[in-house]
């Protein structure tokens, strides 16, 4: 049998669309590998510029501008009665004994009265907190002059950073040349400088930026973290080994799965209104407290540990089940000593998962009430708190130019746990995880 041959030319040309259709396939995949890595390198800039942003915005939040004053706590003020009463040594006009500490330490009369106005108002307005700290826990240094860090003002505090600009004029800066001139002759002699701003994690709220803290919010986070763990982890792993080793396959079944998955992607804001209506407004728990936000992020994580479980049982070989059945096992054993140990990394890792994720969460919280005003730190789930998330909100809202810098700390604090957290995930994951 004769095979026929294509003319040269005709082989040529077909040579050439080969060719052709080579180049355009391999531009194709170049042009491809490009916008991949074009759209990395996009992100990473993003990224760096976002986080880039918070540190140099919030960096400076831990530290905190303070005079190091030498305060004569004089009985006339503090306990005229001399009688260590409670109420006297706590109401007592320790502001007074700060501006005047400052004046002798500047060299200012305190017959000057226009001159101590302008010295209280390089303090802030809540200096006497840490002088009645002093006295309240020693009432006997009573008489005596010791040496006291106390706050500087928050605008003092943004022009030793930096943050205002010196030049400027003193209407708009809204710090007086004198009290220009007095801050450079302080740091000079050293009674004025930048120290590690402790305030910041153990004070709460406040409507001075250099008194304002998280530790409300930190302590508020905590009891919702543990009631979140107490409740969606033991409710979320039953109803995953429920649903994935023991419900019969049906329409009841199916339906509760698909809304299983469609609660995963139901927007926050919803799961607050829920809250709002079934456990304020129904069931009568107080607004504002940590138990209602634990509650209603309890329902916002769950779906996510059901998810993530049934995810961790299904990895499991059949072979271990069989094996199990084999030597006589139940099917309660089997699932209890071979499946959920084997499955423990898997559940793990959806638990922190959906733990940081609810600690991110500020829209159901907000439809709750937790962004009160909360001064006293919390001891118990009842009481009212706010939680980090929305104690960034509310700074963030604040017009005084001191919480610009509380904001981003803030932020920088809780995108540092989120990342503890994945990371915390992500090892688990590997440490104990099984290849079959």
């Amino acid at each position: 049998m004769a095979i026929e041959t294509l003319p040269d030319s005709h082989l040529g040309a077909h040579a050439a669309l080969i060719r052709k259709g080579l180049r355009r396939r391999y531009a194709a995949e170049r042009r491809f590998r490009i916008f991949g890595v074009a759209a990395i390198v996009f992100g990473i800039a993003f990224l760096l510029f976002l986080f880039g942003s918070i540190v140099a915005n919030g960096y400076t939040a831990f530290l905190q501008t303070s005079f190091r004053l030498d305060v004569p706590l004089e009985a006339s003020v503090i306990d005229p009665s001399g009688e260590r009463k409670a109420s006297e040594l706590r109401s007592a006009d320790y502001g007074l004994l700060a501006r005047r500490a400052l004046a002798a330490q500047l060299g200012v009369e305190t017959s000057d009265r226009p001159a101590m106005r302008e010295i209280g108002g390089l303090l802030s307005r809540d200096v006497d907190l840490e002088i009645r700290r002093v006295v309240l826990a020693d009432p006997s240094l009573i008489g005596q002059t010791l040496p006291i860090w106390v706050l500087a003002q928050g605008r003092v505090d943004s022009l030793m950073k930096g943050q205002l600009d010196r030049d400027l004029p003193a209407a708009v800066r809204k710090v007086s040349d004198r009290q220009l001139a007095w801050l450079d002759k302080a740091a000079a002699e050293g009674f004025l400088a930048k120290r590690f701003n402790t305030g910041l994690f153990v004070n709460g709220a406040s409507s001075s930026p250099e008194t304002a803290g998280i530790g409300v919010a930190v302590v508020g986070s905590m009891f919702m973290m543990l009631i979140v763990l107490l409740l969606a982890v033991p409710l979320g792993v039953g109803a995953a080994v429920y649903l994935e080793e023991f419900a019969p396959r049906n329409v009841w079944t199916d339906t509760i799965e698909v809304n299983i998955n469609n609660l995963a992607a139901v927007p926050s804001i919803v799961f607050g209104l829920l809250g709002l209506a079934i456990f304020i407004n129904l069931a009568g728990l107080p607004r504002s407290a940590s138990v209602v936000g634990g509650l209603v992020l309890t329902l916002m994580t769950l779906p996510t540990i059901i998810i993530a479980t049934r995810a961790a049982l299904k990895a499991v070989p059949p072979s271990i089940r069989e094996a199990a059945y084999g030597i006589g096992a139940s099917k309660m054993q089997t699932i209890a000593h071979h499946v959920l140990p084997l499955a423990v990394p898997g559940i793990l890792t959806g638990t922190i998962v959906g733990l940081a994720q609810a600690l991110g969460e500020t829209a159901p919280l907000l439809m709750i009430g937790m962004v009160a005003f909360v001064v006293e730190i919390p001891t118990t789930p009842l009481e009212p708190a706010t939680a980090l998330p929305v104690q960034i909100y509310m700074w963030a809202t604040s017009a005084e130019r001191g919480f610009v810098e509380r904001t981003s700390g803030a932020a920088l604090l809780l995108v540092a746990v989120l990342i503890c957290m994945n990371l915390l995930a992500v090892i688990l994951r590997r440490r104990f995880e099984r290849r079959w």
